[in-house]
């Protein structure tokens, strides 16, 4: 029986449903897939990396998953089954439930998994990927430094928001791409686009016009954020319900059994999400930014070792 769509807790209307469409013909064509991004708000890319380049990139990842104790002994470790004392909390790291001791050693900051590892930055920062944007923007690129690696274990998703809000210092003209770090499958929790959110930017004008790193100089959490002890006023979210949000802004949610090698790219105004994991298995993926190297780039992300929303970057205002 297939799994129902689930997202934040709120069932998914199947007849609201659908499935992202393919757009891997398109590759070698940068007119037909800006003009595909212009229509969609993104394009879906199934099988443009070698199956077996990804599965190594995460053969490095569940390695160090099953040596810090995350994963199931009874399983081999690249299936990434969760053993039952892991959970994930807001910051992709890893520590035990409530109720259990802390132990240092039980803990492991997700952006650590990208660390040394050479098979998945290669595939993000050379080659075939650069040169889809390449012919995409019409120029060289830049990517952005920070890479943002997810590690969501059994329970809820990501909840709906557009990118726009946290990186919006330097060009607009950015484009997000998201792969899965293995196989994804919905039960796993893969990300889903709200269908035709791009084309809503005036109906979002309030929403995509704030910066999760700006605070209220005059607030009472203005102290708190300068200090570091708080890292946002804001965390950006769009919804906590993406139901709700399906039927106040229309379309359908989309979505697909995720393969090693697809990638998803997608603007900074559409709007996504991803689905709750339904499996026993943490769901390994990562997103990026990559930009035409002529524009603007924002800061926070282009640091040899970029610390993003660090306090350094805060911008108060007088509310």
């Amino acid at each position: 029986m297939k799994t129902l769509p689930i997202s934040r807790g709120y069932p998914l209307d199947p007849k609201e449903f659908g499935e992202l469409a393919d757009s891997s013909h398109l590759v070698g064509n940068p007119d037909q897939l800006r003009r595909r991004i212009q229509d969609d708000g993104y394009l879906f890319l199934p099988g443009f990396f070698w199956r077996d380049d990804v599965m190594a990139a995460r053969k490095v990842v569940t390695d160090r998953l099953a040596a810090g104790g995350f994963l199931n002994p009874d399983f081999p470790a690249i299936d990434g089954v969760v053993a039952d004392v892991t959970v994930v909390n807001s910051r992709s790291a890893f520590r035990p439930p409530a109720g259990h001791n802390p132990d240092p050693v039980k803990t492991y900051n997700a952006d650590d998994l990208t660390k040394q590892n050479r098979p998945l930055l290669d595939l993000l920062q050379k080659g075939r990927i650069i040169g889809l944007f390449e012919d995409y923007f019409g120029g060289p690129v830049l990517h952005y430094n920070y890479v943002w690696f997810r590690a969501v274990s059994p329970g809820m998703g990501t909840p709906p928001h557009c990118d726009l809000v946290y990186m919006g210092r330097g060009t607009h003209n950015l484009m997000s791409t998201w792969m899965p770090v293995g196989d994804a499958p919905m039960d796993v929790g893969g990300l889903m686009i709200l269908e035709n959110s791009h084309r809503q930017a005036d109906r979002l004008h309030n929403y995509l016009s704030r910066d999760v790193d700006e605070y209220c100089s005059n607030g009472p959490n203005a102290a708190k954020i300068e200090s570091g002890e708080l890292m946002c006023e804001w965390d950006g979210i769009l919804s906590k319900n993406p139901a709700s949000l399906r039927e106040k802004m229309g379309g359908r949610w989309l979505t697909a059994d995720y393969r090693a090698g697809d990638i998803l790219i997608f603007t900074m105004r559409t709007v996504h999400a991803s689905l709750d994991n339904q499996s026993d298995r943490i769901r390994l993926s990562v997103d990026t930014r990559y930009q035409l190297r002529s524009e603007p780039a924002d800061e926070r992300f282009m640091a040899e070792n970029p610390a993003p929303y660090a306090v350094e970057f805060k911008k108060g205002r007088v509310c």
